[in-house]
């Protein structure tokens, strides 16, 4: 993760970005907004920016949406001042950080926002092959096609061939092409030139520019608009940019690789995907194997991110134990290894045994697949806190106070393994309470 701080690095502050540079964060400072924006538009790029409550936030945040640049801000001040956190917000800020930092909390809303993860488990026969190939490849300057289902760790499979290329030592820069509005999308790829829309201010280097010598990463590339399509596929043949408003091509050095969760083949033949792009981005495709095709992975996976989750939240480290680890197997994994970190994030923290038990493993019955399912209209068998006849608000209520119960009232905790932010279940659980709901309190 890339993070931008901005503001006086004074003691405080400073701690923050302390603490993401322990994570394996890269950190750039600017002291104030005129310093982050110059920064920003040479390219010197980042995946979160963390400023300090005393600068413009609101100014800041304005330029960004006038000049497209598509970036989360989170803002910190000194304490729990109420005012400078909702005027933050209300500015635009995605979340509000009271300093002097907590680690914990700090850790939450990064990895909510812009989460990263380098590690590779890889046992299965199922995805040594895939690593074989992976390895194959990984020093040509091959367009590479990674597809799977949601959750599979396809980026996670991009970071592993850009640490084995030949451009390793440059940057590798990622782009969600579905998290960013359609108006943006553009001006985020290829940069713009002074005066190319209302807002553009000065020239800005998109992220074509940004990843010169490196990779770049199309994340979600099926999702991107079909008249950005053909200026991606110029990109891709002629290996020179248009900024927007721009007179003259930009030449490009980048390695293409791209993601998708959805069958391109058929994306092509309803015509929502260019073909001649398809073939273009697919010169070696990878597939990556949903969790149930890898069931020897599955028990790795799992004690890795129940060590991982047990050192973030301070708790003791525990083993899976054997008849946890019969249960997993037997399970569908629709959500692959995003559901089963979020599971075991949250067994970690409720076990109570010696070894982490079947009980502390929460899973959809309806997708375990080892023995059939009985149907039932009896709504005291639906243990996620739903039933026939329940509205969506109240499955939902049910399943955020279930958590935050199962998390002994920790909210942090609980907006992590819900996939919230942590000011969305605050102010669910605002509403709640005033609805008269008896919300679980903090046990520690």
């Amino acid at each position: 993760m890339r993070l931008m701080i901005v503001g006086q690095l004074e003691s405080k502050i400073s701690e923050a970005g302390k603490i993401a540079l322990k994570r394996g964060a890269k950190i750039i400072h600017c002291e104030d907004k005129g310093q982050a924006l110059g920064a920003l538009r040479m390219g010197k790029g980042a995946d979160v920016v963390l400023m300090d409550v005393k600068q413009d936030i609101k100014g800041f945040i304005e330029a960004l949406d006038a000049e497209r640049i598509h970036i989360p801000v989170v803002a910190c001040g000194i304490g729990t001042d109420t005012a400078s956190a909702v005027n933050a917000i209300k500015a635009g800020a995605k979340e509000y950080i009271p300093l002097p930092p907590d680690e914990e909390l700090i850790a939450a809303v990064f990895e909510a926002i812009s989460e990263e993860s380098n590690d590779m488990i890889a046992g299965d026969p199922a995805m040594q092959a895939v690593i074989k190939l992976a390895d194959q490849i990984a020093p040509s300057e091959a367009t590479v096609l990674i597809t799977g289902e949601s959750g599979t760790g396809k980026e996670v499979m991009s970071r592993y061939i850009h640490k084995k290329s030949k451009r390793k030592d440059g940057p590798f820069i990622a782009l969600n092409c579905a998290a960013i509005p359609e108006n943006l999308l553009e001006s985020e790829l290829f940069g713009h030139e002074k005066g190319a829309f209302t807002g553009a201010v000065a020239r800005r280097v998109g992220k074509f520019e940004e990843a010169t010598g490196g990779t770049l990463l199309l994340d979600e590339v099926s999702e991107m608009h079909p008249l950005l399509q053909a200026k991606l596929l110029r990109a891709i043949q002629e290996r020179v940019i248009d900024r927007v408003g721009g007179k003259e091509p930009v030449k490009i050095d980048v390695r293409i690789l791209a993601t998708s969760n959805r069958n391109l083949e058929e994306t092509v033949k309803k015509g929502d995907f260019r073909e001649d792009l398809y073939f273009r981005l697919n010169v070696v495709n990878i597939r990556l194997p949903s969790l149930r095709e890898r069931p020897s992975d599955i028990g790795r996976l799992a004690q890795f991110f129940i060590d991982k989750y047990a050192e973030v939240n301070g708790v003791p480290k525990k083993k899976l134990s054997l008849a946890a680890e019969e249960k997993i197997k037997s399970y569908g994994w629709r959500g692959n290894i995003r559901e089963l970190e979020n599971t075991m994030h949250r067994a970690i923290l409720i076990s109570v045994e010696a070894e982490v038990e079947p009980e502390a493993i929460h899973l959809n019955e309806a997708m375990e697949v080892s023995k059939p399912t009985v149907a039932t209209n009896n709504a005291s068998n639906d243990t996620s806190g739903g039933a026939v006849g329940s509205t969506v608000a109240d499955v939902e209520r049910n399943l955020i106070l279930n958590t935050l119960d199962h998390c002994l009232g920790n909210r942090t905790h609980a907006a992590k393994i819900l996939g919230i932010s942590i000011r969305t279940l605050r102010n669910k659980l605002n509403q709640y309470e005033g609805e008269g709901v008896k919300i679980p309190a903090s046990q520690g």
